[in-house]
C-alpha cells in the first residue's frame, strides 16, 4: 500500500498536472482493488446484494459493473 499512499499525497500536489495524474491512477488502484475484493467475496458465495450494501451502492449496480467477470 506504499504506492497508494505515494499517489495520494501527489494527489494534493500544487501542481495541477501532479495532482491530476495521481488522481487518475489512484481510480485505477481502486478500481482494480474492488473487482479483486468482489471476486473473492463470490468466492466465498456472497450475494450481489451483501455485497452492494458493503460498497454502498444497489445490487444492480454492483452486478452490472462485476457480474460478467
Amino acid at each position: 500500500m506504499n504506492e497508494a499512499t505515494n499517489l495520494a499525497e501527489r494527489a494534493g500536489d500544487q501542481d495541477p498536472r501532479v495532482g491530476l495524474r495521481a488522481v487518475a491512477a489512484l481510480r485505477r488502484l481502486l478500481e482494480q482493488l474492488e473487482a479483486v475484493q468482489v471476486r473473492s467475496a463470490r468466492a466465498k458465495g456472497w450475494s450481489w446484494q451483501e455485497i452492494a450494501a458493503e460498497l454502498g451502492v444497489s445490487r444492480q449496480a454492483v452486478h452490472k459493473k462485476h457480474g460478467r467477470h
